[in-house]
């Protein structure tokens, strides 16, 4: 390869670096935000169900909400997990192929993966995930389970969210990646 087209390799795979940074920061950003709408979401449930002296049939809005916000969270972080995948298994080294000797690049999308503490994080991120998306919505059928005169098609719309919930919480579970790095 002459030295002309290895500049132009280096530029195109550096501007595809780019572009995929910013949409992993884009989605970085977004899917935090879903935790806060969740939040807010429980918050404006219980409200409503706390003023409304009596109904708690309202808590059967927030299972929806959580399934909802919770699979686009899901959804969001895996293509996340995805980039940096990408990044390292396919860019990283088509680039280092295009460079000169033994050079590293994006040594930090494999680096920050070698922390002793990640597998502790990641449990912690799942029991947050677990709490925020699933727990709180189980937790909220319970209570309208355990008041005295529900109508029956409340009760088959409660079951149904709850089977929802274990779905979801499944697969919460299942892309949680709780392997240490480099074991498959």
């Amino acid at each position: 390869m002459s030295p002309q087209e290895q500049s132009v390799a280096v530029q195109v795979l550096l501007a595809e670096y780019t572009s995929i940074k910013d949409e992993q920061k884009q989605r970085i950003g977004f899917r935090d935000n879903l935790i806060y709408a969740t939040l807010a979401s429980l918050a404006a449930v219980l409200a409503a169900t706390l003023q409304s002296g009596g109904h708690p049939e309202r808590l059967l809005l927030l299972p929806p909400v959580t399934f909802l916000l919770g699979w686009t969270y899901l959804i969001n972080d895996h293509k996340i997990s995805s980039i940096g995948r990408y990044i390292r298994g396919d860019l990283a080294p088509r680039l280092a192929a295009v460079l000169p000797g033994d050079t590293t690049v994006f040594g930090w999308e494999a680096s920050h993966l070698r922390d002793e503490r990640r597998t502790s994080r990641k449990y912690l991120q799942l029991a947050a995930n677990l709490l925020v998306f699933c727990l709180s919505s189980a937790t909220a059928i319970v209570l309208f389970w355990a008041h005295d005169g529900n109508a029956g098609w409340q009760t088959a719309t409660s079951v149904a969210e709850f089977a929802g919930l274990g779905v979801l919480a499944f697969q919460v579970v299942r892309y949680a990646d709780l392997r240490p790095y480099g074991t498959g």
